[in-house]
This record gives structure tokens, C-alpha cells and sequence, in this order.
């Protein structure tokens, strides 16, 4: 016996290093893996020439974990030799684990048929035997069948592999299977399902194996990009990244460098896309990940091919000779992927080819739209027969929609493109109805961008105002058609918020005593974002508005005497669409950005003049700016702006991206002139219909702290309506505010307010117990009928593409406020009490608030509020 015991330790010494070395790969750490099987290697005195039956058993295990651990830093082709060598030592009975290893080196290199095949022979002999390396096939094999499209296969998988893990005491396995669960909730198009699940397995991860952190954030990211999400995908991008290198998990981290050039592409940073998707390519490449190393090289032909055709609405086309060879890559790609099995690959790049086809079939020397030269020479046939007829991932279809539009396009079947679009976008409708959140519903258009272009200038060429403005009311400002679900104040968020409100009192008692602390705003930031994260989870109800009919919109235009008039940015252009007494005209004004540069240096100028006492020879200059940018907008839109005063008594302006920051009423020719403005023509008469806000229970009016003229206006306001809810002092808190302001006809806020671009839905006004936020508003039950903002610039909003809109007073109108009137700048505050004096005595009177507000700003060029919504 004890000549025995100096081996019995040793081979307890290598299998403590394979399990320690296991509990590395689980935890996402394959370098520190293979240095402990290697040393296990070196205990046992392994050489490739050398066999012991005793020893082959556990040599088959150490390589076959081996394997993968090099793998997985990207020596791909060593992890398949030592698989190899594993395979030839391995005791009957547990080459089935060596196949489940070889099945998970060819599904991290995208080859998902070889890494079906091999897990398919592993599972069946593993039934009966381990249930752990069981419940790992299954987990391996939900992946494969996620990559490839079979949705409820990968499902029932991950949750027999979570049953098993379970079962057997095997907590990792059991997180990894939940995490994929959620993925298929992903592919199904159920976000804030998905994202639901990502925070569960979060809090797994970080007990059980945080080296998986990074994997489960390029997840993430991948499902905000799935709602529109760029920026903040990007953010997540960046760290999940930065784990992966420290990691060195370079499988993954080309992952993550594929989907940052996907956000940058979304983004119409054509280059930047183009230059990721290259690096990713070239990592893949290293990796022998020759499926993904395609899928880079298709973005990088989507990113080329953007730049040529300029695939954002307001951008130009700029058509040469690149389409061509385009489509001849793409075209070869399509082939490959359609060799390797990968379907929905093979189909974007069949359709990024035919897209590129038809750019150079229309901007070329071929003159026309018909059969053209295709990839490697052949005929490639624009009538359709190289793309699938239905179904695929949301980004596969939308992009057959375009493809298919485009094509229409170009054979002069206008009718049949706008049909596609129209098909396209109602893809769009469906998907946003099943989200929750302001966010993503804003967000969302961007997946629709391309469309919303291509249909808007398929109507200008069909020369008919009517269908243009039919058009430009399908492509902008869609999430106003959904009410938003009312946020449950789980404990988590409801915590958050708690916080939050404390570190805001301390910061503004910071400021006014001048003493900064970045780590409170630090802190902030993280809770802003722990609430906007629970914010994403929420689900919509799915109930969306129609669309406006233009002969209803004519005739709630003629009964209130007004004019509308439609803003519009197409391939840089402005232009204008102006309903009024029954007819509609389209206005081809002038280049769009000078008139955008014009609003944005109007704002500033203003906002400088409110902002302190200034020297007499700056303030001319400054009042001089405002006076030449006011003229830029005015001689922009003045024929427009003549033709809807004539013979109506006011307007209903509807802007576009930048030109929602403009004060109208400042405008030359409007000064005094009634004026509502709204995101849309449906949104004004949506509110319009919402009835008079009057009818029902007292005002409120609310004085924040802090505010030298606010609870004299508060008070002075108390003698217009007597019968008003008054809070101030010490009552004026979030909880009474918001309950007050639930379902109220009418409430006015005296307050500071705060614009956060940054983070539009923590836009804020300033009350005793700290901020109410715009995030806040979707806990009310019923959305107040008419409130006042007498606040500085809470006016604002963040413009995303679509025209959608978000910010303090879109978040009002968004809940189906009928009418909100703030400021988009800073006002002084005497002039505000004025304003504001006025305009309620007005508004008490009896006339309309876009009236009220016209009228009591009349003689006040230091006013910049506005009314939105209904008027």
C-alpha cells in the first residue's frame, strides 16, 4: 500500500487542478485555465508518445479542458489537435464528452452544423451517465439552435439543462441556461422580456462566476441595439469589451467589436462601422472563425454601401461606382453563407447585393432599372427571385422591405414601393407595441429610419402634397400613438428614486455654497441608470392611436380657424407642407442645416441675455445675433408662414429635429399671433379631442424653493382661481405634487427647472423634498388635462430620429396631456411673473391658451414660451 500512496496524491493533485481549472473556464477566465491544466499535464508526465492505461482516463479529461482553454484565447487550431490527441486516450464510455468539447469549439467559431453534429452524438450516450456534462451538451446545443433561428429548440434545451443543474447542485450551469432562456425571449422580439431575465442572471453572475459579467453585457447591448438604442449600447459595448481583453476571450471580444461597428452603422457613422467590422474580421480570421469572420465582412460591405447611397433621412446620396462592387461581394458572400447553412447571412447579403444593384442600376451608366451584371458576371434579376419571401430575424425583414421598395422604385412601380414601406413600417408598429418604456419607444424609429426616407421620397416624386403629408405623418413622431404603461414602483426602483432625491437636495445645498463633489453626481448617474434599466423591463400594452386622416385634420383646422404647417428634412432639404381651407401645398424651401445652425445659435443668444446683467456693448451684440438668426429662420419659412396667415387666425406648427428648439413667437410676422405647436398633426388633434380641461376638480399650483418671484406668483395666480390646490413651502413635495397633479384639469409649477440632455427622462423641476422628475410622471394614473411650466428651458427635448421627441413637456404629452405651455430657453424672472399673470387672466377669461399666451407675450421679447399639444 504505500508504495501506492505517492500515486493516489498525485492523481489527487491533477483532478483538484481540473476542477479548479473547470471553476476558471465557467468563470470566464481560460488563461489561468490552461495554466493549471498544464501544470496537471507536467504532474503526470505527459508526453504525445507516452500511454498509461491508468493515466489515459484523466490525460483524456486535462486536453479535452485543455483544448477548450486555447480555444478560447484564440489557438483554435491547437484546441482541435489536442482534441484529437484526447480523443485517441479516452476510455470507452467518455469519448462522448470529447465530442460535446469539439461540438463547443466549432459553435464558438460559428460552425454551426459541424457543432450540431457533434453534440448530437454526445447527448444520446450521455443520457444515463453524468447529468452535470449532460446538462452542459444541452446548454451548448440551446446556443446552436439559437444562432440558427430554432427558437423554441434552444428553449426547451437551456431549461432541461437548468433542471439537470439544479438537480445535481450545479448553480453555473443553471445561470448559463437561464441567461440563453432570455436570449430566445431576444430572438423573439420580447425585449423587456429579455431584458427582465439579463437582470436576474446578473445577480447569478456576480455570486457565482463574474468573469461572465462581460458575456452577458455584449447580450445586453445587443438587445438595446434591437430597440434603437445606440448610444447606450455602444456604452455597454465599451465595457464589456474591456472585460473581454482583460480576459483575453478574443472569440467574444471580436464579438463585441462586430456589434459596436452594428451601433455605429445604426448611427450613420459609416466609416467608424466600416472600420470595426474590418478589425472584427481580421480577430475572427486569427480565431479560424471563418462563419463570423463572414458576418464581418457582410457589415463592412452594409457600412460602404451606406456611405455611397447616405441611408439617414436628411442625408445626401452620393451614388458612383462603389454599388457595383458591392453586389459583387455581396453576392459571393450570399453564396458562402448559403454553403455553411447560415439561411438569414445568406439572405442580407442577397439583399444588401440587390440593394447595391439597383443603387447602380439608378445613379449609373446603366441607365434604368432591368437586368444588370451580378455577382461574378451573371445575370442578377431585379425582379425579385434572389430574395426569400417571409420571415427571419426583424433586421433581416425590414431590410427585404427596403430592398423590395427600392426596387419598385427603380422600375417605376411607386405605388408598389410605398406599399413596401408601408408593410415595413407597420413591422416597426408591431414591435414597438411591445414595449414599455419611453425610451425604447422613442428609440425604436431608428430601426425604421431607412424606410421612413425611402417612402417619403418615393411620395415627393409622385408630386402630391396630400400623399406627402400622409407620408411624412407615417415616418415621424410614432411613439406619441402609444400611452405608455403606468410604472410599478417596484423596491428596487422605488429605492433608487429615494436616493436619488436625497443626493440632488445635497448638491443643490453644495452649489449654493460653492463646494463641488464629482462623487455625488457619480453617484447619480449610477442611479439614474439602475432606474432607467428597470424602466427598459416594463412591457407595452399595445393599444396604439390611428393614424390622422388628412380630411379630419381639414376639418379640425377649419373649425378652430387654423393652419397647419409641416416641417420636413429630406436629403438635406427643408421643406414645408402648409393645410389650410381645404387645400394642402408643398413649399421647397432651402438647405435644412443653415436654418438648424440659425436655431441653435438663437438659443444660446437667448439664453446669454437671460442669464445676468450684461454690459451695454455685449447685450447689443447679443440682441444683434438674436435679430439676424430670427431673420435666417423667418426668410426660411416665409412663404409658408404668409400662406397659412392668410385667412386663418393662427397656426399649428409642426417641426423637425433641430427647428424644435425655436421660440416661434419671436418670429417676425408671428409675434402675437395664436400658435400651437406639436410633434405631429396626430398628436394636435389627439389632444384636441381630449376634450376641455376645465371640466372637473381644482387647479393646483405649485411653488418650488429656492425661486425669488415663485410663491408670489403662486399667490397672485390664487386670485385667478380661487378655488386652486396651493402648494408651497414645506408642501410642495413630489408625493403631494403628484398626487395633486393626477388626473387634474390644470396645473401651473413656479419653479427652477433643469433640462439633463445627457439623460432626457431626469429633466426636472426643483420642489422642497428634491427633484420631480420627468420619470416620475409615469407613475400617475391619468395625465393632467393643461399644465403651466413657469420654468427655465424644461421646454427642451432630445430630438432622436423619426422626429421623436423626449424631455419634461414631451413626457407630458406623451401620458395625453392636451396642452403644456413652457419655455425652450431661459426666461428672466420678472418677465415670466408677467407672462404668466397675463396669460391665466386671459386663460380665465375664456379664451384658448395658444391665444392667452399670444396675447400676454405680445409685448414681451424676452418670452420664449410656447404651447404644446392641443392649443
Amino acid at each position: 500500500m504505500r508504495d501506492h500512496e505517492p500515486v493516489t496524491e498525485l492523481r489527487e493533485r491533477v483532478e483538484r487542478l481540473h476542477r479548479l481549472s473547470v471553476e476558471a473556464t465557467d468563470d470566464g477566465r481560460p488563461a489561468l485555465a490552461a495554466r493549471r491544466l498544464r501544470q496537471g499535464l507536467r504532474l503526470l508526465g505527459w508526453t504525445a508518445a507516452t500511454h498509461d492505461e491508468n493515466r489515459d482516463g484523466l490525460l483524456a479529461r486535462l486536453l479535452t479542458s485543455l483544448a477548450h482553454a486555447e480555444a478560447e484565447q484564440g489557438r483554435t487550431g491547437l484546441g482541435m489537435e489536442l482534441l484529437d490527441e484526447a480523443q485517441r486516450r479516452a476510455p470507452a464510455g467518455e469519448e462522448a464528452i470529447v465530442h460535446a468539447q469539439r461540438g463547443l469549439l466549432h459553435l464558438r467559431m460559428g460552425s454551426t452544423a459541424e457543432a450540431l453534429r457533434e453534440l448530437d452524438i454526445a447527448a444520446p450516450r450521455l443520457v444515463g451517465g453524468d447529468p452535470v456534462e449532460l446538462a452542459r451538451v444541452l446548454l451548448n446545443r440551446s446556443v446552436i439552435r439559437l444562432m440558427t433561428g430554432s427558437v423554441r429548440q434552444a428553449r426547451d434545451d437551456a431549461r432541461r439543462s437548468a433542471q439537470l443543474a439544479h438537480a445535481h447542485g450545479h448553480p453555473v450551469i443553471a445561470a448559463k441556461a437561464l441567461h440563453n432562456d432570455g436570449y430566445c425571449d431576444l430572438l423573439l422580439g420580447d425585449v423587456p422580456a429579455a431584458l427582465g431575465v439579463f437582470a436576474r442572471v446578473e445577480e447569478l453572475y456576480r455570486d457565482l462566476n463574474p468573469g461572465f459579467l462581460p458575456v452577458l453585457a455584449l447580450d445586453r447591448a445587443r438587445a438595446l441595439l434591437a430597440v434603437g438604442l445606440t448610444d447606450e449600447a455602444g456604452r455597454t459595448l465599451d465595457r464589456a469589451a474591456d472585460g473581454f481583453r482583460r480576459q483575453r476571450l478574443m472569440q467574444d471580444y471580436a464579438e463585441a467589436e462586430l456589434a459596436r461597428a452594428q451601433c455605429a452603422l445604426d448611427a450613420g457613422r459609416h466609416d467608424e462601422a466600416r472600420d470595426r467590422a474590418r478589425q472584427a474580421e481580421t480577430h475572427f480570421r486569427r480565431r479560424g472563425s471563418t462563419a463570423w469572420a463572414l458576418r464581418a465582412a457582410l457589415m463592412r460591405l452594409r457600412s460602404e454601401l451606406g456611405s455611397e447611397l447616405g441611408s439617414e433621412l436628411g442625408s445626401e446620396p452620393a451614388l458612383g461606382k462603389a454599388p457595383g462592387s458591392v453586389a459583387r461581394r455581396a453576392g459571393d458572400l450570399a453564396a458562402r453563407f448559403a454553403e455553411l447553412g447560415m439561411r438569414d447571412d445568406a439572405e442580407m447579403a442577397r439583399l444588401v447585393a440587390l440593394r447595391a444593384q439597383v443603387a447602380g442600376s439608378a445613379g449609373g451608366p446603366l441607365g434604368g432599372p432591368g437586368p444588370v451584371a451580378g455577382p461574378k458576371g451573371g445575370p442578377f434579376d431585379l425582379a425579385g427571385t434572389a430574395v426569400r419571401a417571409r420571415g427571419g430575424p426583424l433586421d433581416v425583414r425590414l431590410m427585404r422591405h427596403l430592398a423590395e421598395a427600392e426596387l419598385a422604385g427603380a422600375q417605376g412601380r411607386r405605388g408598389q414601393a410605398l406599399r413596401k414601406v408601408r408593410s415595413g413600417l407597420a413591422l416597426i408598429d408591431s414591435h414597438r407595441g411591445r414595449l414599455g418604456s419611453l425610451d425604447m419607444l422613442t428609440g425604436v424609429a431608428a430601426l425604421g429610419a431607412d424606410l421612413a426616407a425611402h417612402g417619403l421620397r418615393a411620395a415627393l416624386d409622385g408630386g402630391s402634397p396630400r400623399q406627402v403629408f400622409v407620408w411624412s405623418e407615417r415616418c415621424r413622431a410614432q411613439a406619441f400613438r402609444y400611452r405608455p404603461p403606468r410604472a410599478p414602483q417596484d423596491p428596487q426602483t422605488a429605492e433608487a428614486l429615494a436616493e436619488l432625491r436625497q443626493l440632488a437636495q445635497r448638491m443643490h445645498a453644495d452649489e449654493a455654497a460653492g463646494r463641488r463633489r464629482p462623487a455625488l453626481r457619480r453617484r447619480c448617474l449610477e442611479l439614474e441608470q439602475v432606474i432607467r434599466e428597470r424602466g427598459w423591463q416594463l412591457p407595452g400594452v399595445g393599444e396604439r392611436l390611428a393614424h390622422a386622416p388628412a380630411p379630419e385634420v381639414e376639418s379640425a383646422l377649419a373649425e378652430d380657424d387654423l393652419a397647419l404647417v409641416s416641417l420636413l428634412n429630406v436629403d438635406g432639404a427643408l421643406l414645408a407642407l402648409v393645410l389650410a381651407r381645404g387645400r394642402c401645398h408643398l413649399h421647397r424651401l432651402s438647405a435644412y442645416e443653415p436654418v438648424a445652425e440659425a436655431a441653435r445659435r438663437l438659443a444660446g443668444d437667448l439664453n446669454a441675455q437671460a442669464g445676468r446683467a450684461l454690459r451695454s456693448a455685449l447685450k447689443e451684440v447679443i440682441e444683434a445675433s438674436v435679430r439676424r438668426q430670427l431673420g435666417v429662420i423667418a426668410g426660411a419659412l416665409e412663404a409658408p408662414l404668409r400662406q397659412a396667415l392668410s385667412g386663418a387666425r393662427g397656426i399649428v406648427l409642426v417641426p423637425t429635429m433641430g427647428l424644435s428648439a425655436v421660440p416661434w413667437g419671436l418670429l417676425p410676422g408671428l409675434n402675437g399671433t395664436p400658435l400651437v405647436v406639436a410633434p405631429s398633426a396626430l398628436v394636435w388633434l389627439a389632444a384636441r379631442r381630449a376634450g376641455d380641461p376645465y371640466d372637473g376638480g381644482p387647479p393646483v399650483l405649485v411653488a418650488g424653493p429656492d425661486l425669488e418671484h415663485a410663491e408670489r406668483e403662486v399667490e397672485r395666480l390664487g386670485a385667478v382661481h380661487p378655488k386652486a390646490l396651493r402648494l408651497s413651502g414645506e408642501r410642495a413635495t413630489v408625493p403631494a405634487t403628484l398626487a395633486a397633479l393626477d388626473g387634474a384639469p390644470f396645473a401651473h409649477f413656479a419653479a427652477h427647472g433643469h433640462h439633463e440632455r445627457e439623460n432626457v427622462l431626469f429633466s426636472r423641476l426643483d420642489l422642497a423634498d428634491g427633484p420631480l422628475m420627468a420619470h416620475d410622471l409615469q407613475s400617475l394614473h391619468r395625465a393632467p388635462g393643461h399644465v403651466v411650466l413657469s420654468a427655465c428651458d424644461v421646454g427642451q427635448a432630445v430630438v432622436r430620429p423619426g422626429d421623436e421627441l423626449l424631455g419634461f413637456t414631451a413626457a407630458l404629452l406623451h401620458l395625453g396631456a392636451s396642452t403644456v405651455v413652457s419655455s425652450l430657453t431661459r426666461v428672466p424672472d420678472q418677465v415670466a411673473e408677467r407672462v404668466m399673470l397675463a396669460y391665466h387672466q386671459g386663460v380665465a377669461d375664456g379664451a384658448r391658451p395658444a391665444d392667452a399666451l399670444a396675447t400676454a407675450s405680445a409685448a414681451e421679447p424676452a418670452s420664449t414660451f410656447v404651447c404644446f399639444g392641443a392649443g
